[in-house]
């Protein structure tokens, strides 16, 4: 069973590694939108693969990191593109979210990335 949660985040970055003249170059900002899956059997008891509750709790210091921020400035986000940000996340959350199965990040309502791991 797979299941998911979703959240959003707002912040700047600019791309430092694009060529002069493109305008991801300037900084920018983005309502981000994640949804992040986590993957297991159904507890029989609980009948859960994981508690919502707790995909919450581990994502708010995370969220803390990002939101309202410049993502460049953030540790390890200088080129903040968001199949970085999509493993940044993957990351920082694994340990403490051993079902995580996939990051899937939107930048826009029509872009985004799916990123499943090592």
């Amino acid at each position: 069973m797979e299941i998911f949660k979703e959240f959003t985040f707002d912040a700047a970055h600019f791309l430092p590694n694009v060529p002069d003249g493109h305008k991801c170059k300037n900084m920018h900002g983005h309502t981000y939108r994640i949804r992040l899956y986590c993957e297991g059997p159904v507890d029989p008891h609980t009948g859960w693969v994981v508690d919502f509750a707790v995909i919450k709790k581990v994502w708010e210091p995370i969220h803390k990191m990002l939101d309202h921020q410049l993502l460049n400035e953030v540790p390890g986000l200088h080129n903040s593109t968001a199949e970085n940000i999509s493993i940044w996340v993957w990351d920082k959350l694994k340990k403490d979210l051993p079902q995580l199965s996939k990051v899937e990040l939107w930048e826009t309502p029509s872009c985004g990335v799916i990123y499943c791991g090592r």
